[in-house]
């Protein structure tokens, strides 16, 4: 039987460009080329989750616009069902995002996803309580995400949850999280916390699992980078299915680096998250 995920979070349209170096201040600088594609954490990871056969369930908002038409149109062709994909009265959020030969960074306008609030989760109460695993970020209102994690837990639902970015959604999601997945910075502002499974991403050197006091590491196949937007989020996506196939986080670690090295082989943020295929060709 497929995997049940249901995922509460942000769905963003991204603008992204390549530059030879940062520029300065006042100054203009030619890039090298410009993609535009769907992203935004809640919806990568869903489809993260669904190319690797999960059934997922899609809980978010977009605006009454041609991306927010686009992104719908993402989800519907990667099989994720968008029911609870509410149309907000704000535009669809943005993404820019920006990437030099040293580093990545992102500037995301939140527009619609602000919109996401608890009464629009509660619509979505009998798709979280059947879930195996509920996935959850820090792109969407803390009310949200928290009444997301309440009605999991209630019905013994995994939460995984990615508190990137680190905000406010982070106290109101953390005591009820089975899996936290953070980055080396957000583990630095996540401090020392108890929680089941801690598991922290390296990027190109893997990643570090903790359960209790057991810390296992994990290397990363190695590969050509063509853009690293999207490999965390391919990282929770693959992790999660993993995770409730086999119980057991380490093996689901193991899956996990390679679909995100999977991921940077590819450019754009949803058009490289990886099929069972990909993963095993890394």
């Amino acid at each position: 039987m497929a995997v049940q995920a249901i995922v509460v979070g942000s769905l963003n349209y991204d603008i992204t460009v390549w530059v030879p170096r940062r520029p300065e201040g006042d100054e203009t600088l030619h890039g090298d080329r410009c993609e535009e594609n769907g992203g935004g954490k809640g919806a990568n990871q869903a489809i993260a989750a669904a190319r690797l056969g999960a059934e997922v369930v899609m809980v978010g908002c977009v605006g009454s616009d041609s991306r927010g038409d686009y992104l719908v149109a993402q989800l519907d062709a990667a099989g994720v069902n968008r029911k609870h994909v509410y149309r907000a009265s704000d535009s669809t959020g943005t993404a820019l995002i920006t990437i030099d030969p040293e580093d990545v960074s992102i500037v995301v306008i939140a527009g619609a996803n602000r919109e996401l609030d608890s009464a629009k989760v509660e619509l979505a109460m009998a798709e979280i309580s059947r879930a195996d695993v509920l996935l959850l970020q820090g792109e969407v209102a803390a009310d949200a995400a928290r009444t997301a994690a309440v009605l999991a837990a209630a019905s013994s639902v995994k939460v995984v949850f990615n508190p990137a970015p680190f905000n406010e959604v982070v106290p109101a999601v953390l005591p009820l999280a089975d899996v936290v997945i953070v980055n080396r910075h957000e583990a630095e502002q996540l401090g020392d916390v108890d929680v089941p499974v801690l598991v922290t991403t390296l990027g190109a050197q893997g990643c570090e699992v903790k359960v209790g006091s057991e810390i296992t590491m994990i290397e990363a196949p190695i590969v050509e980078v063509a853009d690293p937007t999207g490999a965390g989020d391919a990282f929770v996506g693959a992790f999660s299915v993993a995770y409730v196939d086999t119980g057991d986080p380490v093996a689901a670690a193991l899956i996990a680096v390679r679909a995100g090295a999977a991921a940077v082989s590819s450019v754009g943020a949803q058009p490289s998250m990886p099929t069972w295929e990909q993963i095993d060709g890394v």
